[in-house]
């Protein structure tokens, strides 16, 4: 197995109004490890989710499983990750839930008895078997970020890239997304304000602040520096 999942080197980001997100950042994840990005907001974490995903332009070098994303490979390089947006509505958009999970993997030219397969095994994997024909509309915050996780499992990435999942839910779809998450093998990459859920889930955290890397570590250690999360805007003052 390879050492290294996603390498990104010397990166440099910048929004679609030329505006620079990301400046001169290298990180490396390994194969099933779960990193946290964590920063104020406007530090760049979910530019640097659409980067990797080769939706915003960046300078330097980002490889996910040894594929280079550019423009000829991007095809390649999103089938190896997919992204779980903060807002779950902008990733469900078809009829019904079987086809918004379907989507992905018949974008992949998966046989569409393969891709169905795949997607009910998904759908069941994120505890919603016996929605598949229902709209997205008539499922609640809960079942909708679940449901976002699912279009991303059923296309069958390494790695996972999760902006801000645990969002505006309530408490028990919260910690069933935290158990949800718990039980996958894939890697992922989180970009997070909750503090507790990045210490539940992740064993390393990299703060981001005005889009450069300031700290990287193990996250116990990370989270106990009380100082670091002061002078970066992720905790309040004692």
């Amino acid at each position: 197995m390879p050492t290294t999942l996603l390498e990104m080197t010397n990166l440099d980001v910048f929004h679609h109004d030329g505006t620079q997100a990301i400046r001169s950042l290298s990180l490396a994840l390994a194969p099933c490890e779960r990193v946290a990005i964590i920063g104020p907001n406007g530090a760049g974490k979910s530019s640097l989710l659409l980067a990797i995903m080769n939706a915003l332009h960046f300078h330097g070098s980002v490889a996910i499983d040894g594929v280079e994303v550019a423009r000829k490979t991007a095809d390649e390089a999103r089938s190896r990750c997919g992204l779980v947006f903060q807002d779950a509505d902008d990733q469900l958009f078809m009829p019904t839930l079987l086809e918004d999970v379907a989507f992905g993997p018949l974008n992949q030219q998966v046989p569409p008895a393969d891709a169905h397969k795949r997607s009910h095994a998904a759908i069941a994997a994120v505890g919603l078997a016996g929605l598949e024909n229902k709209s997205a509309h008539h499922l609640s915050g809960g079942q909708k970020r679940a449901a976002a996780i699912a279009t991303v499992l059923a296309m069958q990435v390494k790695l996972l890239l999760l902006d801000e999942p645990g969002a505006n839910l309530d408490v028990r779809s919260r910690r069933r997304l935290i158990d949800l998450l718990s039980s996958r093998q894939e890697a992922m990459l989180l970009a997070s304000h909750d503090l507790d859920m990045v210490g539940r889930l992740c064993t390393r955290v990299v703060v981001l602040d005005a889009g450069r890397i300031v700290a990287d570590g193990p996250t116990a250690e990370v989270l106990e520096n009380r100082t670091l999360l002061e002078t970066h805007g992720l905790a309040e003052n004692s």
